[in-house]
């Protein structure tokens, strides 16, 4: 027996094309039926007993509906796969990460990645996703560096997870991986920095360098509008911007030189302007040019180096 149209297509369509053969036999599907779709293109199979009711390409998003679907009960996006769901990572992952409770099995099946947790964290939505904190966690263990790891618990942040939920959600935790760096992690969030080249920044060049702690996210009227400083030196006539680009084909962009002569005229303020390269690899060449800039607004620190090899000094003349 096969399904009538004006029922199959209206729930095809509510589940991104996917559904298992159990809700279509229980529809009232005979198997047989279902075969000589499969068998003729018409449908697709993607895992054991479940099915996407089109031909033609199959999105993401119903990819990611079938490995919970195949999971079974309980299951939800985890990890990357919910990371990109929830917009904490850009591009979609090619095999789907699942969590479930650790008392289930999943057998394996190809493009999708089973995470057994002994306490399955809070999901929600029709297509299942752990919540935000605990996406950002999981992002952050699995995570190869500490740029990578700060900038998942940065993107949580900046679409409107608290950094309090995130670190109750680790607390909750009874293992996690680097913790202390965690820790350490979310203290620069709350105090403000919003990106690892902003933390590389204030680690690398102010701290290390013993310059002064800037003023992070500074929001203000310039050129008869609204802008936000990544840094300000207030008292010091200095500002800097940070640019996580690795390269700008046009170089400054009429909007940023725009924006300076505005801060300048406005606020007495010069801006000195920093890409991943000037933070990353010549952090101490910048504080030196960053000191120089404070020193001319009337800073009286002294630019310390930050090791045997430092080339801060050197870069604005001294020895």
């Amino acid at each position: 027996m096969r399904i009538p149209p004006d029922q199959l297509v209206p729930l095809a369509r509510v589940h991104e094309g996917v559904l298992s053969t159990r809700r279509l036999v229980e529809l009232g599907a005979d198997p047989a039926w279902i075969h000589r779709q499969l068998a003729a293109g018409h449908w697709q199979r993607l895992h054991r007993g479940v099915l996407y009711v089109y031909s033609g390409g199959i999105p993401w998003r119903s990819r990611a509906l079938a490995a919970t679907v195949y999971a079974g009960d309980a299951a939800a996006l985890s990890h990357r796969a919910a990371g990109h769901v929830l917009g904490l990572v850009a591009r979609a992952p090619q095999v789907i990460d699942v969590s479930v409770p650790a008392t289930r099995r999943v057998r394996p099946t190809p493009g999708v990645r089973v995470h057994l947790r002994r306490t399955m964290p809070p999901s929600h939505g029709f297509l299942p996703v752990v919540v935000a904190e605990e996406t950002a966690l999981d992002l952050f263990e699995s995570a190869r560096t500490t740029d990578d790891a700060f900038g998942h618990l940065c993107a949580a942040v900046r679409l409107g997870t608290p950094v309090a939920a995130i670190a109750a959600a680790a607390r909750r935790r009874p293992r996690i991986r680097r913790r202390a760096l965690l820790d350490d992690l979310l203290a620069d969030a709350t105090a403000g920095v919003e990106s690892p080249l902003e933390r590389r920044y204030h680690h690398d060049v102010e701290r290390r360098h013993g310059l002064p702690r800037a003023r992070r996210q500074r929001v203000e009227v310039a050129g008869g509008g609204w802008i936000r400083a990544d840094c300000v030196y207030e008292g010091y006539g200095l500002r800097v911007e940070l640019d996580g680009r690795l390269a700008h084909p046009g170089g400054r962009t009429d909007a940023d030189t725009w924006r300076d002569n505005a801060v300048l005229l406005e606020h007495g303020d010069r801006t000195l302007r920093y890409r991943w390269r000037h933070v990353a690899i010549a952090a101490c060449a910048t504080a030196g040019q960053v000191a120089t800039g404070l020193w001319a607004g009337g800073w009286r620190g002294d630019l310390r180096p930050c090791g045997p090899r430092c080339t801060a000094r050197v870069a604005i003349g001294g020895s």
